[in-house]
């Protein structure tokens, strides 16, 4: 309870959860339908879902799995990613970029991010091949593309799988072309927080037929039928396990949500751009710093509005920040800690925090704002209220 020298700016009882979806009726109608059609698990519902996505994203096929990590795990397995191999990833994202590529036996070898962009650096990745690198994992961080070119000129260069991880990058475009697409394989999320939700849930975007299909059947413990072929109204089907995989499949309840959630995408999209701009126009006064720009030629996801919130400029230490934040009854986030900044890895590899230090930096100073199609006008009042009041500028 807060005390009687501070109102915070929302009561305890409207607090504004950071990433709270907008679900609309259609995707209550449609989950109620999965619900009485009696086909909750992988079904027509998830084929649907992965042919609309694969139109939308302009890629040749699509997968749908139960999570970006899981669709990073089976990409890199496709691409022949195994025990000994090395692969190239930013030091500044969420802990499951590291842990698939872990998961293949390979070993993460991390490169800092630029400043600016807070994507990983060109320079850096190149800095960081050798004759164990078998691929490069590039993060589209918070909805800003990487850039692509040079990191497929690379990637040819030097004969290297390319696998995409777009969690945050479900709108995102490089030079006209979507992301995910530029690789062998490019990777969503559809976790509660992302643009487009279904609670749970990913998608392997693929060129390659072969490949994609090899996916499809790893996500299903290496079975040659999923379970709507083996029982669907052409006649029961015999499967055979010509793998050993996972239990990484999409169940339609899930692609039920999605299907309504992709069909209002860019109406979302476009209120996380306006929001966005709200926030840029209404902080940018304010000692911390704003994102970026979008670059020439590309198409921002708008997924996180990240701001850093430095001591030597804000006289508030990050950390403090978010618990005034949380006092006044905002929900804000962390994307992310820097990758080396965890025991786990630094005990596992000997990482150390300053061998990628515009990551550390960045890590130990930024800050998520809410930014979801959900949030009315005065839900982003109230945010930038709460800030400036943080701040102490209010």
């Amino acid at each position: 309870m807060a005390d009687a020298k501070h109102k915070p700016i929302r009561s305890s009882e409207d607090f504004l959860v950071f990433g709270a979806p907008l679900i609309g009726d259609e995707e209550k109608r449609e989950v109620l339908a999965c619900l009485d059609s009696g086909w909750l698990g992988t079904g027509p519902k998830v084929a649907e879902f992965e042919r609309r996505f694969r139109d939308y994203a302009a890629g040749n096929h699509a997968v749908a799995v139960n999570s970006c990590t899981a669709a990073l795990h089976l990409s890199m397995l496709a691409a022949g990613v195994g025990p000994g191999d090395e692969v190239i990833t930013t030091a500044m994202t969420f802990c499951s970029t590291v842990n698939a590529i872990i998961h293949t036996g390979a070993r993460p070898v991390l490169a800092d991010i630029d400043p600016t962009s807070l994507n990983i650096d060109i320079a850096a990745v190149e800095a960081a091949i050798t004759e164990r690198t078998k691929a490069i994992l590039p993060v589209h961080f918070a909805g800003r593309p990487c850039d692509m070119d040079p990191l497929c000129a690379i990637a040819q260069r030097h004969g290297l799988a390319m696998v995409e991880d777009c969690a945050h990058a479900i709108e995102t475009e490089y030079h006209g072309r979507h992301a995910g697409t530029f690789g062998e394989y490019g990777c969503f999320s559809f976790y509660v927080t992302k643009n487009l939700m279904t609670g749970e849930g990913g998608m392997v975007v693929s060129r390659d037929e072969a490949h994609a299909n090899r996916i499809k059947v790893l996500a299903l413990h290496g079975m040659s039928k999923d379970a709507w072929s083996r029982f669907g109204d052409d006649g029961f089907r015999h499967y055979q396990v010509v793998e050993c995989g996972y239990k990484y499949n999409m169940m339609d309840l899930q692609a039920a949500l999605g299907l309504h959630q992709l069909a209002r995408i860019e109406a979302s999209w476009r209120r996380r751009e306006a929001i966005w701009q709200t926030y840029l126009g209404e902080l940018s006064d304010l000692p911390v710093m704003l994102p970026a720009p979008a670059e020439p030629k590309t198409r921002h996801a708008y997924h996180l509005f990240t701001i850093q919130v430095e001591p030597e400029h804000a006289g508030i230490t990050r950390d403090e920040f978010l618990l005034a934040m949380q006092r006044e009854n905002v929900g804000v986030g962390v994307h992310y800690r820097s990758i080396p900044t965890h025991p786990y890895y630094r005990e596992t590899y000997g990482w150390r925090t300053e061998d990628t230090p515009h990551s550390l930096r960045v890590g130990e100073s930024t800050v998520s704002l809410p930014l979801s199609a959900k949030l009315s006008d005065d839900d982003v009042g109230d945010v930038i209220a709460a800030v400036r009041k943080t701040l102490r500028t209010e």
